[in-house]
């Protein structure tokens, strides 16, 4: 298999050697790395002064566990249970030192200290009430939310990842079988049952994208992002009506003025950021460009790979005095793929339970494909804070998407026997045919969406509620069907004679939908000998096109014992989580709208705990939650690649169950690690199937084995359960982070991903529901990392550098083992309507190269 790649077999000779040959080669890739960049950072060793000091509150009472924090997250330490503190900091700058803790309003401070000083501080915060949102309980050692997972926006910046940003960093918390995708599966379910917010307003994304390689940028760009919060199951009745995930991101409002800048193989993109004289306006905007062209272009497929995806955002924010607030949100994206493929040849296929064969298979191409995805959204919001006890916010916004497919390639193939690969001598032909893809398909959805939220605090009861309206406009023509050729027979054929094309989608359909819905939540917090924290609430949702009411009561909770010596939190929930549907759960199989399907229901619980803890001197945090989904009116659906297929009926139920763990941490001072590990099932029942077995005269079951076939009795029996086509029984992640002890700023990023087999559907087949396996999911991608120049240290007055405050270089080996994972299967059939399924892999070993720049 030809792979048009950068050879790096010379520095990785064995990837299936030991793994102490490993080990070896990471340590001596690390001490080269580490003498290249040692030389621009010795000076800075001595230059250090210290400040060191206690936090109080106004009456003069110490506030254990503030966190004491260098600008641009240069380093950051926490005060000890007396509120005591110790920093130390650069030398001969200016030096600003912010102090944060919760319920308590953050103060800065500026610092120009001598080489080898100290300077003694008190500093007194003044007390703020402070939102229990997005919580189930607060960390109140760390500010963190006990259940709800917490991540360092800064870490997707250097994450060895090929999709890079956000999502990169949550597939090591839920796993992943594709690294070319930012989407991501939770817990059993599917891509579209998450959910994403950006500062409150919901993300989509494209409908009809079927690979990963022509889906583009993610709405998140994570030079903007200010906290990333994830939940993976059991949110709260605030979070809107999805079955599996919430991903939580607020955008920054800028405190000064400043950008960042990084140029890569893969991705550039530039961040400007500031705030007015005034202290009024504030303004954050960033562009971003993205080629895949390097990973393509090492697929098994031969050809010509054309694909670009832009983007640019803004996020701005006004002070309009008495209160009031004024936030705009906007993004404009396109993505275009082009390809014109050429040749692919297999050396192997994979064997099943039900397809014995192995073959080899040689293809031949004709035609192009040329896919365009466009999205823009704009959400406006007016906030006001009535006093120290209500908030209240109105909200506007729209959501464009246009979605056009052309495609028509011509492939002719030929299959031969494993040992006879590349001279098809005729007597080893066992098949040969042609295959035509035809598509134009053509997409447009527009949303507009008005809501209210506010607030509410008095005493131990801090009241949250919503109400929003979206009108959905939908317009769907499709055109794409396979014509399947085999030794001049058409498949499938039939007795009529009648011509008939494989994998048909026809529609020409469109509609329009009101959708209300909205929540009321109440937090009640207790704290006498243990904190307490229960958070009822209920949603409700309506839609005027299936007439369907909905209501979802959820309860979460959280306590935390005072009086025990170890910091335990435990945590759980119970709620209903129901789905209406949108456009992809309607489309069926053959391209029609099931405009009269209902939601999809579900039952979840989750009973989990939080133990913090200090390993090796430093704090640690172990979780734990195990949960349980029964799911009724589940509307079935196949995955391929990144393409979801629903069958547009909700006629089966399903569940699902798992455990997971993880294991925050410091394995090396001030670089926090994380490691995931789950165990998962998920399964369904499809309502009224049945499967048929033929018996002869003696009894036997007939088989392909079978002498006798002549059938003289059959039996009925009820399918039972399938496994769902996300049912990944193991998963681990691994994120972790090391440095050179010599010099800090020379880091390693390692992330590893593994998931067990999944299964795999012949499309729209019930028979043999997802009876194809495909192999576990193996990655390891890593990432070295040097400051090339530091800010923190003076430059001439003349220096080109002297303004930013660092630039960084990062060099990138993504599938460090180079293993060949299968996302899907190319499902291909011979003149007797055989069906081979050949494995469609993922990229192999690949270098990227990267420079990060900030100011």
């Amino acid at each position: 298999m030809l792979r048009n790649v950068i050879n790096t077999r010379s520095i990785f000779p064995n990837q299936y050697a030991h793994c102490k040959k490993l080990t070896f080669i990471y340590r001596q890739v690390v001490f080269v790395f580490a003498l290249i960049c040692l030389s621009t950072h010795l000076s800075a060793q001595n230059n250090i002064a210290t400040v060191e000091g206690r936090i109080i509150d106004k009456s003069g009472n110490p506030i254990p566990h503030a966190t004491i924090s260098r600008s641009g997250n240069h380093g950051s330490t926490e005060a000890n249970d007396s509120g005591y503190f110790k920093l130390e900091i650069p030398s001969g700058i200016m030096i600003t030192l912010s102090y944060d803790a919760l319920n308590y309003r953050k103060e800065r401070h500026n610092y120009l200290l001598n080489r080898g000083q100290t300077r003694a501080v008190v500093i007194s915060l003044n007390s703020q009430v402070k939102r229990l949102r997005d919580v189930k309980v607060t960390d109140k050692k760390n500010g963190r939310d006990a259940a709800i997972i917490t991540l360092d926006p800064n870490k997707a910046k250097f994450n060895p990842s090929p999709i890079g940003g956000v999502e990169g960093l949550i597939k090591t918390i839920v796993g992943s079988n594709n690294e070319m995708t930012s989407q991501y599966n939770v817990r059993g379910g599917n891509y579209d049952e998450n959910l994403i917010y950006v500062n409150g307003f919901e993300i989509y994304k494209p409908f009809l994208v079927q690979n990963a390689q022509s889906e583009g940028l993610s709405f998140i760009n994570a030079d903007m992002v200010e906290n990333i919060k994830f939940s993976n199951g059991g949110f709260q009745a605030k979070y809107g009506d999805k079955m599996s995930s919430v991903l939580d991101v607020t955008y920054k409002k800028p405190t000064e003025n400043g950008g960042s800048a990084y140029v890569g193989l893969l991705e550039q993109g530039l961040h400007l950021e500031g705030i007015s004289k005034n202290k009024k306006f504030t303004y954050l905007i960033g562009g971003r460009n993205r080629t895949n062209q390097n990973l393509v272009k090492s697929q098994a497929t031969q050809g010509s790979y054309l694909p670009s995806s832009s983007d640019i955002q803004g996020y701005f924010t006004y002070d309009a005095g008495k209160n009031w607030q004024i936030d705009l949100l906007g993004n404009y994206s396109k993505t275009k793929f082009t390809f014109y493929p050429q040749s692919l040849q297999l050396a192997t296929a994979v064997i099943s339970p039900l397809y014995t064969s192995e073959i080899n298979a040689n293809f031949a191409f004709e035609g192009s494909e040329k896919d365009k995805y466009s999205t823009n959204f704009v959400g406006l919001t007016a906030s006001k804070k009535v006093n120290n006890h209500l908030n209240l916010k109105w909200s506007l916004s729209h959501y464009g998407d246009r979605e056009t497919q052309n495609s028509d390639i011509t492939s002719v193939y030929s299959l031969s026997s494993s040992d006879n690969a590349y001279n098809q001598d005729a007597a080893d032909v066992i098949g040969s045919g042609t295959n035509i893809n035809y598509s134009r398909n053509n997409l447009k959805i527009d949303v507009w969406t008005a809501q209210h939220n506010g607030s509410y605090k008095k005493g131990n009861h801090y009241w949250q509620w919503g109400a929003l309206i979206e009108r959905q406009k939908v317009n769907s023509y499709l055109n794409q069907w396979t014509y399947l050729d085999s030794a001049g027979y058409s498949l499938p054929n039939n007795t009529s004679g009648n011509f008939q094309l494989n994998d048909a989608m026809y529609g020409d359909q469109s509609f329009v939908l009101t959708r209300t819905s909205g929540f009321i939540q109440d937090n009640i917090q207790w704290g006498d000998s243990s904190s307490f924290l229960i958070q009822p609430g209920v949603r409700y949702n309506y839609n005027d096109l299936n007439k369907q009411f909905l209501i979802s009561p959820r309860v979460t909770f959280s306590y935390q014992p005072k009086n025990w010596k170890r910091d335990v939190n435990f945590h759980g929930s119970v709620g209903m989580y129901n789905q209406p549907p949108f456009y992809r759960e309607m489309l069926r199989y053959d391209g029609s709208l099931n405009k009269n399907l209902k939601a999809q229901k579900s039952i979840q619980g989750t009973l989990g705990m939080d133990y913090q803890f200090h390993m090796m001197s430093r704090p640690a945090k172990w979780t734990t939650e195990a949960y349980y989904k029964s799911m009724t009116d589940v509307d079935i659906y196949d995955i391929d690649n990144v393409r979801i297929r629903y069958y547009g009926n909700n006629n089966a139920k399903a569940y699902a169950y798992g455990l997971e763990t993880r294991l925050f941490g410091e394995l090396v001072k001030d670089a926090e690690s994380w490691i995931s590990i789950g165990y998962m099932r998920t399964m369904e029942k499809i309502n009224g199937l049945t499967n048929t077995t033929y018996q002869n005269a003696e009894g036997q079951t007939i088989n392909s084995q079978t002498q006798d076939k002549q059938i003289t009795d059959s039996t009925v029996s009820n399918a039972g359960w399938f496994r769902r086509p996300t049912d990944r029984r193991i998963t681990l992640g691994m994120f972790f982070q090391d440095y050179l002890t010599t010099n800090k700023n020379a880091k390693v990023y390692l992330n590893t991903i593994y998931g067990s087999n999944l299964p795999y559907n012949v499309p729209g087949s019930t028979k043999y529901r997802n009876s194809l396996e495909i192999d576990p999911y193996f990655r390891v991608d890593i990432g070295f990392s040097t400051l090339l120049v530091d800010g923190s240290k003076p430059h001439k007055s003349h220096s080109p550098f002297r303004t930013f405050k660092h630039i960084w270089g990062t060099v990138e080996v993504f599938n460090l083992i180079d293993r060949s994972n299968t996302i899907s299967y190319t499902l291909i059939k011979d003149y007797s309507n055989n069906l081979y399924p050949l494995p469609n892999r993922l990229t192999p070993r690949l270098l990227n190269f990267k420079i990060i720049a900030e100011w």
